[in-house]
């Protein structure tokens, strides 16, 4: 019966430090069945051994959304597969700082610096009347975006290149820009999930994992119009060097969000009015 099969593989994920073994038992149950099984259901061979096969890949610390090809941000259901980093659910706190701006402004550009996946981008277009232009540097990251934003009606114009070089044609034209950039510190402990994901991804550069971020910081100053606003997601020991770096460039109003557990978790800072 498919509840004996999950108390087995919660029990074996939990054996292996997985840090939500019943959460994934069920999801991956729900992944083969394409449904919610019922508890007393006798589950299929096929599908049992389809299920152990899965559980036991989860055990050797296999991110679930590259063993379901799927993950979840916001309202979206995103695919997921391996060499494309994993969106996070802190992000969706970053994305909501920017909707806040975004939401006070008439006809909004807004640019998605560092895409990934594209989720960052593909929310704010489907939540708001904004024209987004997101960039990618990292070819199967870029093609993965592609594909979710197919599947949300390509609502986001997508741009293959370095956030750091691209765009020059807009200077002074977006009224938002927010990114979740690379920002891991090469010393940072990674947990063995967060390790699958590309270093491209992870590491921001430099000692501190900052050096990407702080030349975001100086290209999103470039690209803003005067009063534009940046959003920019960053490691919570890092909030006071991007506040520094950010008043460098010549931003004003800038401070620090906290994500729900009370993190620094992202740079919120406002391109000056002349």
């Amino acid at each position: 019966m498919w509840a004996q099969a999950i108390r087995r593989a919660r029990d074996v994920l939990a054996d292996a430090g997985v840090a939500s073994p019943e959460a994934d038992a069920r999801s991956l149950a729900e992944f083969v069945c394409g449904r919610v099984p019922f508890p007393h259901d006798a589950a299929a061979p096929a599908d049992r051994e389809r299920y152990e096969a899965l559980v036991n890949e989860r055990a050797r610390r296999v991110p679930l959304q590259h063993l379901e090809g799927r993950m979840y941000f916001r309202y979206l259901e995103l695919e997921s597969l391996p060499g494309v980093f994993i969106v996070r659910p802190e992000t969706e706190q970053v994305v909501e700082a920017a909707l806040s701006e975004i939401r006070q402004i008439t006809d909004p550009l807004v640019a998605d610096l560092c895409t990934g996946s594209g989720a960052i981008a593909i929310s704010i277009a489907t939540e708001t009347n904004a024209r987004v232009i997101a960039v990618e540097l990292s070819a199967p990251a870029f093609a993965c975006a592609a594909r979710n934003n197919a599947r949300y009606g390509s609502l986001v114009t997508l741009v293959h290149g370095d956030a750091r070089e691209e765009l020059g044609e807009y200077a002074g034209c977006f009224d938002v820009v927010v990114s979740n950039p690379p920002y891991v510190a090469p010393w940072h402990a990674l947990s063995a999930e967060v390790r699958r994901d590309p270093d491209l991804a992870l590491f921001g550069g430099g000692p501190d994992g900052l050096d990407i971020p702080h030349a975001l910081v100086e290209r999103a100053h470039l690209l803003l119009r005067e009063g534009g606003i940046l959003i920019m997601e960053h490691g919570d020991e890092q909030g006071a060097a991007l506040r520094m770096r950010a008043r460098e460039c010549g931003y004003v109003d800038v401070s620090t969000g906290q994500d729900l557990t009370g993190r620094d978790r992202w740079l919120s800072a406002q391109k000056e009015e002349r």
